[in-house]
């Protein structure tokens, strides 16, 4: 899993580079310009890389989450390697998609929570808790699978609600800043000819903020 961002504005000319939930206990080490972070139990959780321009061509990418072509990922990896390192980057890099909600059950810790199950293309089931109040089976929404980095800079880890085992986020129009997005609480319901379920959900893409036009947040 990589997750990877570019914000020169705050950051300088560094990419950062994330594949692991961090702590307060990792240790990091700095050669040539790249900085690599181990969890204590010897897991990658990330990699820095200063004067990154050097090692790719930064000149398409927009501050914020970007995604990395294969070439470039080799190009990063070789740079690990010239520093020293025997750690590489996964090239497996996570985006929102639709998705399909076909059942939602009840919390059995909460009034409030649901358990659903939730394609996310090629057949893949994932178990989602969601909090939303219109959430229900039979629906197609907007997945943040884990490995996400959502439009906030949140980065959706597995994790658990109330006990329940929950494996990425059905998110919001807001929480995807579409324009005209409710300000109340509620996952976005995509119509049902939006898109197959698996496509890649782009928040920039002109249906996506076409999703609420002619609407009051």
């Amino acid at each position: 899993m990589l997750i990877t961002s570019y914000n020169p504005a705050a950051l300088g000319d560094v990419l950062i580079a994330i594949t692991a939930p961090s702590s307060e206990k990792d240790l990091a080490e700095t050669k040539n310009n790249v900085t690599v972070i181990m969890s204590p139990s010897g897991d990658l959780v990330g990699i820095n890389f200063l004067k990154v321009s050097d090692i790719i061509d930064v000149k398409a990418f927009q501050a914020g989450q970007v995604f990395l072509t294969s070439t470039q990922i080799d190009q990063l990896n070789q740079a690990i390697v010239n520093a020293g390192f025997e750690v590489q980057l996964d090239k497996v890099q996570v985006k929102l998609v639709v998705g399909y909600v076909r059942s939602a059950e009840e919390h059995p810790d909460s009034d409030h929570l649901k358990v659903t199950s939730t394609e996310v293309g090629d057949g893949q089931m994932v178990q989602i808790v969601s909090g939303s109040p219109n959430m229900q089976a039979n629906i197609k929404v907007v997945v943040a699978q884990i490995g996400t980095m959502m439009p906030n800079g949140l980065i959706i880890w597995p994790g658990e609600l109330r006990g329940v085992a929950s494996n990425g986020m059905i998110v919001s129009g807001r929480e995807l800043n579409l324009p005209n997005a409710p300000t109340q609480p509620g996952a976005l319901i995509l119509p049902d000819d939006f898109a197959p379920i698996g496509t890649i959900f782009d928040p920039q893409d002109p249906a996506a903020q076409k999703l609420f036009q002619g609407q009051e947040a």
